[in-house]
């Protein structure tokens, strides 16, 4: 069986930072196993990860157009 990758696929801006957001507040509730923790955890990471690649290449851009 393939392992699946935890890398998560390209989303919106605001739906990246929103999906996010929900991840936080869950972990910060303290109410999750620590199985569903790791998953959580891992996936913030990597919208974390998306959402500054996706700031990065807009700030790119705006140098590009000034």
């Amino acid at each position: 069986m393939a392992k699946k990758t935890a890398k998560t696929e390209p989303v919106a801006f605001e739906d990246a930072l929103k999906t996010l957001e929900s991840i936080v507040e869950k972990l910060e509730s303290g109410q999750v196993p620590l199985d569903e923790t790791i998953r959580s955890f891992e996936e913030g990471m990597n919208l974390a990860e998306q959402c500054h690649r996706q700031l990065n290449q807009a700030e790119a851009k705006m140098k590009r157009l000034v």
